[in-house]
């Protein structure tokens, strides 16, 4: 017999304006069946003579004087993975409690149960449930069937890892000459130390340290945007093979995405901190960048394969510039009707078009199966950008099958 799968716990944590909002989305949030639920003034522990953190500057000043709740469920009976369809439903149901009293959920942390409860802050403790769980339902939810992708694309190269480096190293050369002149993100391909390295085992290996010294975990910085041209230089050259072309594109697409989907996550908060929100500006920047980029590399799109075509037309909705043919003629990705890529192309049509009722239809569509979608649809979040910030992750979770087989796939 089968040992029974450990307790899972979620440990969520809640940003509030005051103590008496606080103390009460701490007790609506126990009543949902939360094991141990406390209520501390933000940054406690700067207060706590004891603490590493006593004295310290705070790490978000932004959010002197207001309150947090850390609390904890519980839940058991079922691995992790079948609980997600349920965990997603708690989280949406969390961060409408920070909202309905003025606040915002900063996020959650999960593991197994017992751990978590060892580890659980207990300065301020409000409410203590022994045993409690959060009621499960039966059937537990799943997540619905996600529609057929549609014909699947050309199998496309991604290139040899010596020939991949090689081409990239000769494009930085063609551009900069030497590591001092080229920008922070590329000078280390121009570098001694490089050259004399050891061979890499796979170009996905290698595109992938590419990808991060341009934009470390994602994040766009000043040496991000003096990057962007030379990704645009590599992706039109023609030693690099039409695989490792998409990848480079799908970097780029992450890039143009990234201030939209920091505007997604961060609604809540700006909302309630009664701010407007502010692109950083490198974000903004890099995607001008890539803007700037754009008709040299859709000047090209007519000898491209469809992949690289429909990751060309996101990245044109993406950077707002209106393109008639971007989703038109031989640019066209082969989507019937009611496959995901359709909902997908619509998406695409609606940004490009800059038709909102047609994005809030898309999304609808999405959504109905891609359920992660609600979770990040919250009320304060603008239709348009949310679906900027979700378009690279379904248009890459597609092309890419066309150079999914090769093992050297980042």
């Amino acid at each position: 017999m089968a040992a029974a799968p450990p307790d899972w716990g979620v440990q969520y944590t809640l940003s509030l304006p005051n103590e008496a909002a606080a103390r009460a989305a701490a007790a609506e949030v126990s009543g949902q069946g939360h094991r141990l639920t406390a209520v501390r003034v933000h940054d406690h522990f700067r207060y706590v003579p004891s603490s590493p953190s006593y004295d310290r500057p705070s790490m978000d000043p932004e959010l002197e004087g207001w309150w947090q709740v850390f609390s904890l469920a519980v839940h058991s009976g079922y691995e992790r993975m079948a609980l997600e369809p349920f965990l997603r439903s708690q989280r949406i149901r969390v961060a409408q409690v920070a909202r309905a009293h003025g606040g915002f959920a900063e996020g959650s942390a999960e593991g197994h149960a017992v751990t978590l409860e060892e580890f659980f802050a207990r300065d301020g403790l409000v409410h203590e449930r022994t045993g409690a769980e959060v009621p499960l339902p039966s059937p537990l939810p799943t997540d619905p069937a996600r529609p057929a992708a549609g014909p699947p694309w050309k199998p496309s190269e991604i290139g040899e890892p010596a020939a991949v480096v090689q081409a990239v190293v000769a494009v930085a050369e063609r551009m900069y000459g030497s590591a001092e002149d080229a920008p922070d993100a590329v000078g280390w391909l121009l570098d001694e130390e490089f050259a004399c390295g050891e061979p890499y085992e796979s170009t996905g290996d290698f595109l992938g340290d590419l990808s991060d010294a341009v934009a470390h975990q994602g994040t766009c910085t000043d040496a991000t945007v003096e990057a962007v041209p030379f990704l645009v230089e590599l992706i039109c050259d023609e030693s690099i093979a039409p695989g490792g072309r998409l990848v480079l594109l799908g970097d780029l697409l992450r890039l143009a995405a990234s201030g939209p989907a920091a505007a997604v996550s961060l609604a809540d908060r700006v909302t309630a901190l009664g701010g407007a929100w502010q692109e950083p500006a490198a974000a903004c920047l890099t995607r001008r960048a890539i803007a700037d980029g754009l008709p040299r590399l859709l000047s090209r799109r007519e000898g491209e394969s469809d992949g690289v075509r429909f990751v060309l037309a996101a990245l044109t909705a993406l950077c707002g510039l209106p393109d008639r043919c971007a989703l038109s003629g031989p640019a066209a990705p082969p989507a019937p009707a009611g496959s995901s890529r359709a909902d997908v192309v619509s998406l695409v049509a609606a940004l490009l078009q800059d038709d909102r009722e047609g994005v809030v239809t898309a999304l609808d569509r999405l959504a109905s199966w891609s359920p992660g979608i609600a979770e990040k649809a919250g009320p304060h979040v603008n239709p348009r950008t949310l679906g900027r910030a979700i378009l690279p992750l379904l248009v890459l979770e597609d092309v890419t099958s066309g150079i999914a087989a090769e093992r050297d796939l980042p």
